[in-house]
């Protein structure tokens, strides 16, 4: 078992949830499950993308927050857009690549490419980078290097 296990806490929609991230990430899987009052999921532990996560059926007590996220590395604009799609459904977008899914959870569908743009070295390249991300929900790999490279300035 690792180490730090992320533990998310759901009101009656634990099975519901940890079937729909397990759809968005193809290497996933349940570890396992306990039933709970009326047969219903309490509690499953599932796995994706290599990392392991607790889901629990508390109630209605507590509620995700944006100041915890899920950030996703993504290597192609392709897998932003999918991620963005499927993650986003039923959920709201946020500014500079975040999301709430429809449980409440907040996830960042961020584009390998961008750290490296806003750390540039040339600063002026990176602050060019950075104002397109600012001016975007989901993030567009094109967009960002266009803003970076200074292609559409005066």
């Amino acid at each position: 078992m690792q180490k730090i296990t992320p533990f998310l806490w759901y009101d009656g929609t634990v099975e519901v949830a940890m079937n729909l991230y397990r759809s968005v990430f193809p290497a996933s899987r349940v570890v396992s499950t306990s039933p709970g009052p009326g047969g219903t999921m309490m509690s499953a532990t599932f796995e994706l993308e290599g990392q392991q996560f607790i889901a629990f059926n508390g109630g209605p007590h507590l509620t995700f927050t944006p100041a915890v996220s899920m950030y996703v590395n993504c290597e192609t604009q392709a897998e932003v857009d999918t991620l963005w799609a499927k993650l986003s459904e039923g959920g709201a977008e946020s500014q500079c690549g975040w999301l709430q899914d429809r449980f409440g959870l907040s996830w960042q569908i961020i584009p390998s490419i961008l750290p490296k743009l806003l750390g540039d070295a040339d600063r002026e390249k990176a602050g060019r980078a950075m104002q397109a991300m600012l001016g975007m929900k989901k993030i567009d790999i094109a967009a960002l290097e266009r803003a970076a490279a200074g292609e559409g300035q005066s």
